[in-house]
């Protein structure tokens, strides 16, 4: 067993997986994958959000277990420091911190009516209310970001919250979201990035899909 793994479920379908990976990835820190099959109890309920307590990603790294995903991303900070996955500034690290949490307790509405799925494309989706409103808090926080910290990631240089909203980039384009040119831009970034090109092109190697997760809404 390697010394440092990562426990993920499906590449097309998992938000949370994606977050862990790109967190560890831009850590730097080598590690091991270990993906749970899609017809894993656990693994399906965390992708129908069903699960009450989401436990993968999990990372395993000198025989400590972190399985939340900003546990993990303190974690890494503390561990791997030269990456910079916080601001060093108290102020931007502060703001940086808040986004992040934000992105983790939050949405609900726009994971529920824009699941994640890598494969799919939905032209003139019709977006909700209610996911709109989400939607348009997300631009908000992007816009001053971008503004206050000057790009091209959310802090200048690439974080955590990058990381951490980098799967509502994918829902935008999977599901044909209409966005300003400056913040279609930033998601175009966030899509070019070495790690998400490997992520997807992953992705689309998975041969299970979930059918509750492949229908037009």
């Amino acid at each position: 067993m390697a010394n440092t793994t990562l426990t993920i479920s499906s590449k097309n379908y998992s938000s949370w997986s994606l977050r862990g990976w790109l967190l560890t990835r831009f850590s730097g820190l080598p590690f091991e994958e270990i993906v749970m099959p899609i017809d894993d109890p656990a693994a399906r309920a965390e992708l129908l959000l069903l699960s009450p307590s989401i436990l993968v990603p999990c990372l395993s790294h000198d025989g400590i277990k972190i399985w939340d995903t900003l546990a993990i991303a303190e974690y890494l900070n503390e561990v791997r420091p030269k990456a910079a996955l916080l601001p060093e500034d108290i102020r931007a690290r502060a703001h940086c911190r808040s986004i992040c949490g934000e992105m983790h307790s939050g949405f609900a509405s726009l994971r529920s009516a824009l699941p994640m799925n890598l494969k799919a494309h939905f032209p003139d989706f019709k977006v909700w209310a209610r996911a709109q409103s989400d939607i348009d808090r997300i631009v908000t926080i992007w816009n001053e970001c971008l503004e206050q910290y000057g790009g091209p990631f959310l802090f200048g240089e690439r974080t955590a919250a990058d990381a951490m909203y980098a799967p509502v980039v994918t829902r935008f384009v999977t599901y044909d979201v209409k966005l300003e040119p400056h913040i279609a831009e930033y998601g175009q970034r966030i899509m070019a990035l070495p790690d998400m090109q490997q992520w997807l092109a992953d992705a689309q190697q998975e041969a299970d899909e979930i059918d509750e997760l492949d229908v037009e809404f």
